[in-house]
């Protein structure tokens, strides 16, 4: 049996589910949270009307095992944007006001944030002080957009929070082992960072094409640390989708038949 937990994770086995969970954070009580891994899947925008019942069946044992009402649970609808929107009151799957929305945070009391990845970046995003959190979807699209930035700059704006008191979380995603690309994505990186230092590794070139491989994690950690979050404070799951795709989903190994994890954060 695998067991993915380390310095800053556990790998949950529990009722027949499996989910990381972040040591610091399981430090909160007043916090729930979990990274899902196979077999649950929690569709994409396509088919989700067709696994509907799947999704559900699966929201409800993962809510069950954590102790939230499944009602409580509201997903956007993502679609690689900057956007983050705050949750007062409404929730639901997919509702109109969160559509185009890739990052969800609330200062409210049972209201279960959910995005899905099969190897973008999950952020998870808590204000001990303010008591307010944040669930950030970064695919390498919504890290060029910069959503980190967008998400700590609305935790500020709407909550006052102070960015020396945020704890970042950042979960299983692709890492630069496995984040090939060509001349094209090169550039968009480079271009949006050239003040972060080794981000790029020159690999080979395939049917005459240059690879390179790109670290959006330390391109998150280093805007995350540019808007003034302390670095102890930025807590990393150091877990790669791509290599444990067997645990977890990954579009990059299983293409358009990959399934989704879930990322689930909610303050009692």
């Amino acid at each position: 049996m695998i067991d993915l937990s380390n310095e800053n994770i556990i790998h949950v086995k529990n009722n027949g589910l499996e989910y990381i969970q972040f040591r610091r954070l399981l430090e909160y009580k007043e916090l729930v949270h979990c990274f899902t891994l196979k077999p649950l899947d929690f569709g994409d925008n396509s088919n989700y009307e067709q696994k509907k019942d799947i999704v559900t069946k699966n929201y409800k044992l993962i809510c069950n095992e954590l102790g939230i009402d499944y009602s409580n649970i509201i997903r956007p609808y993502q679609t690689h944007t900057n956007n983050v929107e705050e949750v007062k009151t409404k929730t639901g799957i997919f509702l109109k006001e969160y559509t185009n929305i890739d990052g969800l945070i609330t200062n409210k009391t049972n209201k279960a944030l959910s995005l899905t990845f099969a190897d973008c970046t999950p952020i998870y995003l808590y204000d001990p002080v303010k008591k307010a959190i944040g669930n950030i979807h970064s695919g390498w699209q919504g890290t060029v957009k910069q959503i980190a930035k967008s998400a700590i700059n609305k935790m500020v704006q709407t909550y006052n929070s102070n960015p020396k008191d945020i704890i970042c979380a950042i979960g299983p995603t692709i890492r630069k082992c496995h984040f090939e690309v060509e001349d094209d994505v090169k550039n968009l990186f480079t271009n949006q960072f050239s003040n972060i230092q080794n981000i790029v590794t020159l690999g080979d070139v395939k049917d005459g094409k240059q690879k390179y491989y790109i670290d959006t994690v330390k391109i998150n950690k280093s805007m995350l640390m540019e808007m003034g979050l302390r670095e102890e404070n930025i807590i990393d799951s150091n877990i790669c989708t791509v290599c444990n795709y067997n645990l977890m989903h990954s579009y990059r190994k299983e293409g358009k038949d990959a399934g989704r994890n879930t990322s689930i954060i909610m303050l009692k």
